[in-house]
């Protein structure tokens, strides 16, 4: 799917969130689409979390 699509379709579903839920759920529905985003990212072998967890450790990697 063609990026700028999606990035139509997020923008569409956070104005429908904020219309209908206000702030907070706006803020709510960003989070668990950003979280969805993270497993997908995971799932299809894209985000290697040891990785991850070296940056939040404050480590550096050695490539």
């Amino acid at each position: 799917m063609n990026l700028t699509v999606v990035g139509i379709l997020v923008g569409t579903i956070l104005a429908f969130a904020a219309l209908i839920f206000h702030f907070w759920g706006f803020l709510l529905v960003a989070l668990f689409m950003a979280i969805g985003a993270f497993v997908g990212r995971v799932a299809e072998g894209k985000l290697d979390l040891r990785s991850v967890r070296d940056a939040l450790a404050g480590r550096r990697s050695s490539s």
